[in-house]
């Protein structure tokens, strides 16, 4: 397959966001600032979102102010959960991506922002909009894009579907989720490849949770399914807190690099910045 463009998301805002400790501040921006460093194309650094769902996230415009852009060439993505948070997010000229989580789970779509699927996707459009307006660009999670756990009806037409309305909406970016890491090697090739192929002119990538011993196929799944935009997070860590008590952990970037350097698809990463990260990562995690 063709190598170029494979574009990888670091996610320290997933990877902190359920612990119950609050990481200060200034830990926060200096692992942020290390990532920065790395050549992700990608940095999801936090959240506009409330600090009562999410305390771990309150200080996130305060991390902003303290990380250095001067010379990455990182794009910054914030999560937001409605319109408060997009406008909050808006104001700071630094968040070139504004993340919602849209799940085409009723269940889910309830725990996670507290609304349904219907006024969720109102959301979705109000706040395209205004990422029009203020230069932003919106990418959609597709939550419970591989199956769910709630006993909501899912299949791939029904994905198929959902992300039909959000390309017909002008969204040009997808990151397909398995929020709780049950998605299956030949789940995410269908899901993959169907909407890519339906879908062309979208940009499709994938956010997978997975245990530590299978990783390997899930990513494997993807990239050879086409798949050239892999979200990660350092050492495994991280987990949706509205999914589940349980968290199944990110993908480990480290592994997802060690998987695309064996494919020859990936250029430009300083790896000794990447090393001080998770050198780093366990002053955050323990």
């Amino acid at each position: 397959m063709n190598n170029a463009n494979i574009k990888l998301t670091e996610c320290p805002r997933d990877a902190m966001q359920g612990l119950h400790n609050f990481v200060p501040t200034d830990v926060k921006a200096a692992y942020i600032n290390l990532l920065l460093q790395v050549g992700f194309d990608t940095v999801d650094f936090g959240s506009f979102v409330s600090p009562k769902a999410i305390p771990q996230m309150r200080d996130t415009a305060e991390v902003l102010s303290k990380l250095d852009l001067s010379s990455t060439r990182s794009k910054l993505l914030a999560i937001i959960a409605n319109y408060r948070g997009a406008e909050e997010a808006c104001v700071f000229e630094e968040v070139f991506y504004l993340g919602y989580p849209f799940s085409i789970s009723e269940t889910f779509q309830r725990r996670n922002t507290n609304s349904s699927i219907a006024d969720s996707f109102d959301t979705v459009k109000r706040v395209h909009e205004l990422s029009l307006s203020k230069g932003k660009e919106l990418l959609v999670y597709l939550s419970m894009g591989f199956g769910n756990p709630y006993g909501d009806e899912w299949n791939v037409d029904i994905v198929s579907q959902w992300t039909e309305r959000l390309v017909d909406e002008g969204i040009k970016i997808i990151a397909l989720s398995d929020t709780i890491g049950i998605a299956t090697p030949e789940q995410i090739s269908s899901v993959y490849i169907q909407l890519n192929q339906s879908f062309n002119k979208t940009e499709f990538g994938v956010h997978l949770h997975s245990t530590p011993t299978t990783w390997h196929e899930k990513v494997e799944a993807a990239y050879q399914s086409g798949c050239k935009r892999f979200d990660g997070a350092l050492k495994g860590y991280g987990g949706c807190p509205m999914a589940k008590d349980e968290l199944t952990g990110n993908i480990a970037t480290e592994n997802i690099i060690g998987y695309l350097a064996e494919q020859n698809a990936l250029t430009g990463l300083n790896f000794d910045k990447l090393k001080e990260a998770l050198d780093y990562s366990g002053r955050i995690f323990g």
